[in-house]
C-alpha cells in the first residue's frame, strides 16, 4: 500500500479529530490548525514527486482488488490539485488566525475546516465513482456547517440556497450512479472505462453523461446551475469565503474533467461541443454579473462562474493543448481568487465595510495593499506577464488550432470585462478619496493595521501568482504531461490493474 496516495486524506482527518479530543482549548485549535495544513502541503508536494518520477500511482484499500475493492489513484492531475489544496489549506490556516473570531473558534471552526480538506482530497485521489460520491457528500456536510456557523440571517439565507441546490446535485449524481451500475455492474473507473466503451447502448451512455454533466455542473457553478454561488459565498466570514472561492467548485470541475476523459469519450463531438457551449456561456452570464455588483465579495463571487467557463473551455475542446490550458488556469485561478478575497478582508478590516460605495482611499493610506490587489486583479484580468495572461493565451491558441473562433472571441471579450470589473473595484476602494461622510462600520482602534497573520498569506499568494506567470515553462511542461496522462486513460487503468494484480 502506497502511504503517499493516504496521507492527503489521513492528515486532515487525524488533525480534526485531535481537534475534537481537545474541544474548548482554542489554543491548541490553532497550533493544530497550522501543523496540520503545512503536513497536508508536504504529503501534496511528496505526492507529486512520486507521480512526477514513477508515473501515476494507485493502491487498493483493504487489500481487496479491483473493481471489487476502494481504490485510490494519483495521476499528475490529481496530485496538482492535491498540491494546490495543501497551498490553499496553509494559506488559510494562517490567515484565519487573525482574521477568524473567537467565537466560531470555540464552536468548531478549525475541525470543521479540515474535515474539509479530507473531503476534498479525497474527491481528487478517489479511483471508485461511488467514493467520489462519498468525498462530495463529506465536504457538502463540513462546508455546509461552516457557511451557516455563526448563525446570522445572511448566512442562514446563503446556506439554504447552497445546500438545496447541492442536494439536487447530490440526488441527480446518486441516480446516475445507480444507474451506470446496473448497465455495467460496476463502480472502479478504470473498469467503467473500459465497460462503457463496450457498452453497446450509445443512447444510454450519452444519457449517463447527461446526468454527470448536470450533476457536477452545479457542483461547479456553470450555466445555468450557478445562482446558489452568488448568492451564498458572500455571507459567511472573508476566510470561509476566501477557502470556498479556491476549492469548492474547484473539485466540481476536477470531477467533470475526470468523467469526461475517463469515461465519456466515445461520443466527442456531442459531448464535449455541448461542454463548450455550456462553457461560454458561463463565462459571459458570470462577468456580466459581476459588472452589475457593488459590493467587494459579490464582485468576486460571480467572478467566480465567470471563471468556471474558461476552465469548461479547456474540458470542451479537448486536445493536449487545450486540457494543459485548462489545468494551468484551474491553478492560476485558485491563486488569485483567493487572494483577492484575502485582501477585501484586509480591506474590511481597515474599512470597516464590503461596499464599494463605503470605501476609498486605501492607496494613499496603505500603497502595499494596493499593489497585492493589482498584481492579483491585474493576473486574473490576464495582463503579461501574469499567470491568468499564460492561461487564457494557451486556451485561446487551443481554440485556434481547433477553429473554435466564435469561443475564443467570447473568451477575449470576457476577458476585457473582467478588466472592467477589476478597475471598477480599483477606482472605488482604492483610487478615490475616503467618502467624507464616512462612518466606519468599526470603531478605528479595531480598525488599525491588519494583524500580519492576514498579510503573511495575501503577500505569499501574490508571489506564488508572479512565479506561476514568470516562470511558466516548467508549469507549463508539467501541465502537458497531464493533459497527456488525461488523454491516454489506458495509463490510469494499467496503474489500477498493477496495484490489483500485486495483490494476488
Amino acid at each position: 500500500m502506497d502511504i503517499l496516495l493516504i496521507l492527503p486524506v489521513f492528515i486532515p482527518f487525524v488533525t480534526g479529530i485531535l481537534m475534537l479530543l481537545v474541544w474548548g482549548r482554542r489554543d491548541i485549535h490553532r497550533l493544530l490548525n497550522v501543523a496540520g495544513a503545512a503536513l497536508l502541503l508536504a504529503a501534496g508536494v511528496a505526492l507529486l514527486d512520486s507521480v512526477m518520477r514513477n508515473g501515476i500511482q494507485a493502491t487498493q484499500l483493504g487489500n481487496w482488488p479491483a473493481p471489487f475493492g476502494i481504490s485510490l489513484v494519483a495521476d499528475l492531475f490529481s496530485a496538482i490539485m492535491v498540491v494546490i489544496t495543501g497551498v490553499t489549506a496553509l494559506a488559510i490556516a494562517i490567515y484565519s488566525l487573525g482574521a477568524m473570531d473567537e467565537a466560531r473558534e470555540q464552536f468548531g471552526y478549525y475541525p470543521l475546516l479540515h474535515l474539509m480538506f479530507m473531503g476534498i482530497c479525497g474527491a481528487f485521489l478517489t479511483g471508485d465513482i461511488f467514493n467520489l460520491y462519498v468525498w462530495f457528500e463529506v465536504l457538502l456536510m463540513s462546508s455546509f456547517v461552516l457557511m451557516a456557523l455563526g448563525g446570522e440571517r445572511a448566512q442562514l439565507e446563503g446556506s439554504i440556497k447552497y445546500v438545496t441546490l447541492n442536494l439536487v446535485s447530490s440526488a441527480l449524481f446518486l441516480s446516475a450512479i445507480g444507474i451506470t451500475y446496473g448497465a455495467v455492474g460496476t463502480l472502479n473507473m478504470a473498469d467503467l472505462s473500459q465497460q462503457l466503451s463496450l457498452l453497446d447502448q450509445p443512447g444510454l451512455v450519452t444519457t449517463l453523461a447527461m446526468l454527470f454533466l448536470a450533476a457536477f455542473g452545479i457542483k461547479a457553478a456553470m450555466f445555468p446551475v450557478f445562482s446558489w454561488l452568488p448568492a451564498s459565498y458572500h455571507t459567511p466570514p472573508i476566510a470561509v469565503s476566501a477557502i470556498f472561492s479556491a476549492l469548492l467548485t474547484k473539485v466540481g470541475v476536477y470531477a467533470l474533467v475526470r468523467v469526461f476523459s475517463l469515461l465519456f469519450t466515445q461520443n466527442i463531438a456531442l459531448t464535449h461541443t455541448i461542454i463548450l457551449v455550456i462553457g461560454a456561456l458561463t463565462m459571459v452570464t458570470g462577468v456580466l454579473g459581476a459588472v452589475a455588483q457593488n459590493e467587494f465579495r459579490r464582485i468576486l463571487s460571480v467572478h467566480i462562474v465567470s471563471q468556471i467557463g474558461y476552465m469548461l473551455m479547456g474540458l470542451g475542446l479537448f486536445t493536449p493543448l487545450a486540457l494543459a490550458g485548462a489545468i494551468y488556469y484551474i491553478v492560476h485561478n485558485i491563486l488569485a481568487k483567493m487572494n483577492l478575497f484575502l485582501i477585501s478582508g484586509i480591506v474590511h478590516r481597515l474599512r470597516g465595510s464590503y461596499e464599494l460605495k463605503d470605501l476609498g482611499g486605501v492607496y494613499k493610506s496603505h500603497p502595499w495593499l494596493a499593489v497585492l490587489f493589482l498584481i492579483s486583479a491585474f493576473s486574473l484580468a490576464g495582463f503579461p506577464p501574469l499567470s491568468g495572461f499564460w492561461g487564457k493565451l494557451i486556451l485561446v491558441q487551443a481554440g485556434l488550432e481547433v477553429e473554435q473562433y466564435v469561443v475564443v472571441a467570447v473568451s477575449l471579450g470576457v476577458g476585457l470585462l473582467t478588466a472592467f470589473s477589476m478597475v471598477k473595484i480599483w477606482s472605488e476602494a482604492f483610487w478615490k478619496k475616503t467618502p467624507a461622510s464616512e462612518t466606519p462600520a468599526v470603531q478605528p482602534a479595531a480598525a488599525g493595521s491588519p494583524s500580519g497573520w492576514m498579510v503573511a498569506p495575501a503577500v505569499g499568494m501574490a508571489l506564488a501568482t508572479i512565479i506561476l506567470g514568470v516562470a511558466i515553462q516548467p508549469f507549463y511542461e508539467v501541465m502537458m504531461r497531464a493533459a497527456g496522462q488525461l488523454l491516454n486513460p489506458a495509463e490510469y487503468i494499467a496503474a489500477v490493474q498493477s496495484a490489483s494484480l500485486a495483490l494476488r
